[in-house]
């Protein structure tokens, strides 16, 4: 079973598992560096995914797909922002409440427009194209693995380095981290804080939103009702063990979406469909844990632990 084209599909599921990750986990680091604790990246997915295939399906027309993705995402997100910045709604409760209202408004939704509450397979929506890259697609083994994916799984990866560059090397990026570290003395050298930090929760939804999107125009090409299955939650897991990294948090990210692979991988060899649904949720729990571990030893050593 262990041939070369078992395991060039089993690194193309691993790619095509991590890329929401990926992306969410993104949309998670700028969060975090300005200290806003985001929960809603569910809720983003969810209407973007949706957002995107009544877009594309109605304007038979991908960019307009694409607007229409970004637009409901990007709406999660202001609500939200508005909420806990102007409001001072609790964060937590206003994500999980946001989240709620996708997991039934979608279903809502795509009832009134195709009488179904499943999916979304009777509307023509489009997908994102695959991309093959040229002279590389011909050079065996590294072009099987590199080239003909679909392009939402190129643009993860570049995601990465303009978050990172974003966050270092921008003035925004420079001030979403100081408004995140000490709101007091960003307000003090003229930093609108409240701004900033909402400009950081529209960032993140746009992150969101293209994580949404993949998994109803890339990974499947159309809409299911709860399609992101905990893929909020898991990235922001990624984020956290990735210390607000945006490599580490890649990498994480690339961990559990192994984990999903592998756990689809495990029903050909008839293990209970089960496996394959708690296997990243699982690696989520240990990882914590082994984090949780290594953060506590760290600090017994150096002698900050409180007795």
């Amino acid at each position: 079973m262990w041939n070369y084209d078992f395991i060039m599909e089993f690194i193309s599921s691993v790619l095509r598992m991590s890329t929401p990750l990926i992306l969410v986990g993104m949309a998670a680091v700028i969060g975090a560096k300005a200290n806003i604790l985001c929960v809603a990246y569910e809720g983003m997915m969810l209407f973007a995914a949706l957002g995107g295939v009544m877009g594309s399906a109605y304007s038979q027309n991908l960019f307009v797909g694409i607007l229409c993705g970004l637009a409901a995402s990007v709406a999660v997100a202001a609500i939200f922002a508005y909420f806990v910045l102007y409001l001072d709604a609790k964060p937590l409760l206003t994500g999980l409440a946001l989240n709620m209202l996708a997991t039934g408004g979608t279903v809502y939704v795509v009832y009134l427009l195709t009488g179904m509450k499943q999916n979304t397979s009777n509307l023509m929506s489009l997908k994102f194209p695959v991309v093959h890259i040229p002279l590389i697609e011909d050079i065996p083994v590294l072009g099987d693995i590199v080239s003909g994916h679909n392009l939402m799984i190129y643009l993860a990866f570049i995601s990465v380095v303009l978050v990172w560059f974003m966050i270092h090397k921008t003035r925004l990026g420079l001030r979403i981290q100081a408004v995140g570290r000490n709101p007091d003395a960003a307000a003090s050298v003229g930093i609108n804080v409240r701004k900033t930090k909402f400009i950081a929760c529209i960032l993140s939804g746009i992150l969101a939103a293209f994580g949404g999107m993949y998994l109803s125009m890339g990974y499947l090409p159309y809409f299911t009702t709860g399609m992101a299955a905990g893929r909020g939650f898991i990235a922001i897991a990624a984020q956290n063990m990735g210390v607000g990294n945006p490599i580490l948090t890649m990498i994480f990210s690339i961990m559990f979406g192994f984990a999903m692979a592998v756990g689809n991988v495990a029903q050909s060899f008839r293990l209970p469909s089960q496996f394959a649904s708690m296997a990243p949720y699982l690696l989520t729990i240990v990882s914590m844990w082994v984090m949780g571990a290594v953060a506590r030893r760290k600090n017994k050593k150096l002698g900050t632990v409180k007795l």
